[in-house]
């Protein structure tokens, strides 16, 4: 579901409906250290400062493990979403399911995921 919601975003509309209109003004209101964490894309950086990440990185960002645990509870639903907009109100749910200290535990797990990228120089950890 979330897939064909994804693959549906094109490099233009991401432009015209996410990064115009809520990143640009976030980031004039964060101010000069603001920082775009995103996939490296061309369409995404447009004048933002952006982090620069190499080619075969690891992925430490936190929000990937959130995304795992939506998908995995809507998939567990008895109907899955049949349009967008029910997918956008089950997403909004399952978000609001997480419990708080699941966020914690994924931030406070950072120091601990970086020693773990630099002791294996990059390569593959099991984050």
């Amino acid at each position: 579901y979330a897939s064909w919601l994804i693959d549906s975003l094109t490099a233009i509309r991401y432009r015209d409906e996410i990064l115009r209109p809520l990143v640009r003004p976030y980031a004039g209101a964060v101010g000069p250290g603001f920082l775009l964490m995103q996939d490296n894309a061309r369409p995404h950086v447009e004048g933002i400062d952006a982090m620069d990440w190499p080619a075969r990185s690891p992925d430490l960002n936190p929000i990937e493990h959130i995304w795992d645990i939506m998908s995995r509870s809507i998939h567990q639903r008895h109907i899955a979403p049949q349009t967008v907009q029910e997918l956008a109100d089950a997403l909004v749910q399952v978000w609001e399911e997480i419990p708080q200290e699941t966020f914690r535990h994924l931030i406070r797990s950072m120091p601990r995921r970086c020693r773990e990228v630099i002791q294996a120089r990059g390569g593959h950890t099991h984050y």
